[in-house]
């Protein structure tokens, strides 16, 4: 089963493995939202959306809907 940004914990990290090129704005894949790279978990706001992240030491925020669509693996060991 893939595990999407959508379905991490706070504080969960995980590797970037797949995505829809169309379905993420320019932006993110500008920051670094790319396969291969590592994200976290910081935030979730109170209704759930958007979610804060932290990918190559910079922190987006994303919606909801685009988290939905990037697929990760997560690390081996969560970070408390």
């Amino acid at each position: 089963m893939q595990t999407t940004i959508a379905q991490l914990k706070k504080g969960e990290k995980a590797t970037i493995t797949h995505f829809d090129v169309e379905a993420i704005p320019l932006k993110l894949l500008e920051m670094g939202c790319l396969p291969g790279n590592t994200v976290e978990l910081i935030q979730i706001a109170p209704f759930g959306d958007p979610l804060l992240l932290n990918i190559n030491g910079s922190h987006l925020a994303i919606r909801l809907e685009t988290a939905l669509e990037i697929q990760v693996t997560r690390s081996e060991i969560a970070s408390n």
